[in-house]
């Protein structure tokens, strides 16, 4: 696959983030916080842990491995990372943030992509197989991979 340049970068990869996101806001815009911290037999996270695990992977992915600052803090980061699972209730204060920066993220990250403000990108292979390269692979990758995390709220959804 030929690594795309940030002249070819399409701006509907920005929409499709934003897409996703806002799907997945509006799926568990009727959950209250119970149902939202509630992990069903059989899976190891809620629909709260996946949206701020949505948020986290592209401020890992897109930020810290161009290094370029994180819009979230290191504190939220170690909650939601890669190989973490809820570690106890999420409240409605924390639960308003993630839903902001789900939103207000994408518009930044569009902003940050357009001025060329991401640094020189380290490459990193992913469990998933695929090692990127660029930045513009690492948005790629990470709409996939929120993608996948909304079909996982799906199927949680039903569950709650």
């Amino acid at each position: 696959m030929p690594t795309l340049t940030a002249q070819s970068l399409p701006m509907n990869a920005f929409q499709m983030l934003r897409a996703t996101r806002q799907n997945a806001i509006r799926l568990v815009a009727d959950c209250n916080m119970d149902q939202l911290n509630h992990i069903p037999a059989g899976f190891n996270n809620n629909l709260i842990w996946n949206l701020g695990h949505m948020l986290v992977t592209q401020q890992l992915l897109c930020y810290r491995l161009s290094q370029t600052p994180c819009l979230v803090e290191d504190e939220m980061i170690a909650r939601y990372r890669k190989g973490t699972r809820p570690e106890g209730r999420i409240e409605e204060e924390e639960w308003t943030f993630i839903r902001q920066q789900l939103i207000s993220s994408v518009g930044a990250m569009t902003q940050d992509h357009a001025s060329g403000r991401f640094g020189p990108y380290k490459s990193y292979s992913t469990s998933y197989g695929v090692t990127l390269d660029s930045i513009d692979e690492a948005i790629h990758f990470n709409n996939m991979h929120e993608a996948m995390h909304l079909g996982t709220m799906l199927a949680l959804k039903k569950l709650v």
